[in-house]
């Protein structure tokens, strides 16, 4: 089969003043990026057309390095549905320049199912990721010189919380000393890199909800505390302004197609094993003002990304989706069931069966949100139709919609008959109203006790000294009711990264707590979690390549 870049290749791309057009955009408000990239600006969001359409969300079951194809499902179900004679939009995360030249070569999506201009939405697209992360250092800068000039005075912090991001997979950087070469060289200080995606910043911009929201909660995000235990943030820099004036277009959703011309918003990019692992609010409003049927995702597997879609995204935006699809491949089941990871292309179907508990985890927590479920199996070259069948008569047996999808290889067309279930279980069994993991007046100790133990399954939760120092300090600062996002592997229901299928009597140790008071959330480092990921020992970056002027080795 050809490879995603030259599929991509092969569409003929509509100018996106006409893909605006054909939602209902005027074209004036299409603020273009080229010829096949826009902006659109937020007034254009309608409250009301918003509570009259249909918001799906996919997830999946736990992943593995082999990917379960998320991205692929949500765009081809987007693509199935417009077959069918349906309005849909698709409403994804931007892709990051570190996996892409780490592991991944791109996070379009695969095959005939992508969003286009590919190359362009893998690499740099307009300039949101930048946008970020120079906000972010420019927040850093001046906290520095604030500790600068008064460095010799009581008016300095004694305690920094703030540090640098970087698009960049580079472990040499989690932890540094900055202000090293004498005292015109600043003060030295430790500190260190997290990746950009969990950056503060990229959480607030894919959870304000204009721009005035957008600066408020730059104003708040807390850099450290004074030497009389004060909390001090960017607004007490006086740079509030200055920071979000960084970040004006960078708040407006990105407009693009796919490779049968359907409109997709791509904007945002927080991990959800780092961060919260959704696009941006905003986005996913404007697609459900224009789509009659919006088709988002949730990052890695739904103990992670769906878990933070619902007690993050949703309890702060007002969004509820009608229903849930869980993306399983036979590769992951096998996996998950015990198979090695050099068989698990081979048919086993004593292995998958095993997997189904995996399956079966994430579709129970599912149903503890409220949410109607469907199982979507992503299908590989090398799946058999005994695999297949075993699938759906497992999901029959449990009570939850099952469709075959092919829309790796064949775009919207093998993507028709989800679409047809789609919008069935919508018209007839739509989800309940949304049911949260934990309340906001839970404590931050409940929250966590309630995801670790209802979600995850573990036995029990403990803390390091410093994560109890944290919580005290939460409890003092008046924001327990802060919704927590956990930040840990996400390969396991554990922090073991090698315990696969579902683990069971296993203890979760909070190792350190951050506190996002601009994003309105509590950070729960759980595990060895690296909030700046490292390269593999061949990176994808050396099958990246320029060759008579064209892009290959993104997938």
């Amino acid at each position: 089969m050809k490879s995603d870049i030259e599929i991509a290749r092969e569409v003929s791309l509509r100018k996106i003043k006409e893909i605006a057009a054909g939602l209902g955009i005027p074209r004036e408000e299409v603020q273009n990026y080229g010829r096949y990239i826009a902006k659109i600006p937020l007034n254009l969001i309608d409250e009301e057309q918003i509570k009259n359409h249909n918001l799906i969300l996919v997830t999946a079951i736990t992943p593995t390095k082999a990917g379960i194809g998320k991205t692929t499902v949500s765009i081809g179900l987007a693509l199935g549905l417009n077959r069918i004679g349906k309005k849909a939009i698709a409403a994804l995360r931007e892709p990051s320049l570190g996996p892409c030249f780490g592991m991944k070569g791109g996070a379009a999506g695969g095959g005939y199912s992508q969003v286009l201009p590919m190359e362009n939405i893998n690499l740099h697209f307009t300039g949101d990721f930048h946008a970020i992360t120079s906000a972010h250092n420019m927040i850093t800068a001046l906290l520095d010189n604030y500790i600068y000039q008064n460095r010799c005075t009581c008016e300095g912090l004694k305690e920094i919380k703030w540090k640098r991001v970087l698009d960049v997979n580079d472990r040499s950087l989690r932890n540094v000393v900055s202000g090293l070469g004498g005292p015109l060289n600043g003060v030295p200080t430790e500190t260190g890199f997290d990746i950009t995606p969990a950056s503060e910043i990229m959480a607030i911009l894919c959870l304000a909800s204009d721009l005035d929201d957008l600066k408020r909660r730059i104003g708040n995000i807390l850099l450290g505390f004074t030497y009389d235990d004060k909390p001090s943030t960017v607004n007490d820099l006086g740079v509030a302004g200055a920071i979000t004036v960084l970040l004006k277009d960078a708040l407006l959703p990105n407009l693009v197609q796919t490779t049968e011309h359907t409109a997709a918003f791509v904007h945002g990019g927080p991990f959800a094993n780092i961060a919260h692992g959704c696009n941006s609010i905003l986005a996913s409003k404007l697609a459900l003002t224009y789509g009659d049927y919006v088709i988002t995702e949730a990052g890695f597997g739904a103990d992670l990304g769906a878990e933070k879609f619902f007690d993050i995204k949703c309890r702060k935006s007002g969004l509820s989706p009608k229903l849930t699809i869980i993306v399983a491949t036979s590769q992951s089941l096998k996996l998950h069931g015990g198979v090695p990871e050099s068989e698990i292309k081979e048919q086993n179907l004593e292995g998958l069966q095993r997997g189904f508990a995996n399956l079966d985890k994430h579709v129970e927590n599912m149903k503890q949100f409220g949410q109607e479920v469907i199982v979507t199996f992503n299908r590989y070259a090398t799946d058999t139709d005994e695999e297949i069948a075993l699938v759906a008569e497992h999901c029959k047996e449990i009570g939850v919609g099952f469709c075959m999808n092919n829309v790796f290889a064949e775009g919207g067309k093998g993507g028709e008959e989800l679409a047809k279930l789609v919008v069935e279980t919508i018209e007839n069994k739509p989800s309940a109203p949304l049911k949260f993991a934990y309340e906001d007046t839970d404590s931050v100790r409940e929250k966590i006790k309630k995801v670790s133990e209802n979600l995850y399954g573990a036995a029990s939760v403990t803390y390091t000294s410093l994560a109890d120092k944290k919580i005290r300090q939460i409890e003092s600062l008046g924001i327990s009711h802060y919704p927590i996002c956990i930040a840990k592997t996400q390969y396991s229901f554990s922090s073991d990264p090698k315990a696969y299928g579902v683990t069971k009597n296993f203890e979760l140790k909070v190792r350190d707590v951050i506190i996002n008071n601009g994003a309105e959330m509590i950070v729960v480092i759980m595990g060895d979690i690296m909030r700046m990921p490292g390269l593999p020992k061949v990176p994808q970056a050396t099958r990246i390549d320029i060759v008579d002027g064209q892009i290959e080795g993104l997938s």
